[in-house]
């Protein structure tokens, strides 16, 4: 069993490893904090009003509106599992919402 020392030792590594990988993903971001909590927040409104049509295209529309590059960031809410409008605000929002938090 290891001790308490060296589990501090492996906590440090592992929350080093997540930082890195957080550090990295961000920069790949083809879009802003600023931005794509917008398209949530425009994602959550608009299902307010009507359901998900198994489609991304309240997400292009919102993408078009604000002059964002589409052709960058529609593969990258897929690599979250944003493959519809509804999918983009469970799985893309549920991966970035805290690093929003911090970074707004």
């Amino acid at each position: 069993m290891p001790s308490k020392e060296e589990k501090r030792r492996r906590a440090k590594i592992v929350e080093a490893i997540v930082a890195k990988d957080t550090a990295e993903a961000i920069e790949r971001m083809p879009i802003s904090f600023k931005d794509l909590g917008a398209l949530f927040n425009h994602l959550d409104e608009v299902f307010g009003n009507e359901g998900c049509d198994h489609t991304l295209k309240i997400t292009t529309a919102f993408l078009d509106s604000k002059s964002l590059n589409k052709e960058k960031i529609i593969p990258w809410l897929g690599e979250y599992g944003g493959y519809c409008d509804c999918e983009v605000l469970a799985n893309v929002e549920d991966s970035w919402e805290s690093e929003i938090e911090k970074n707004t």
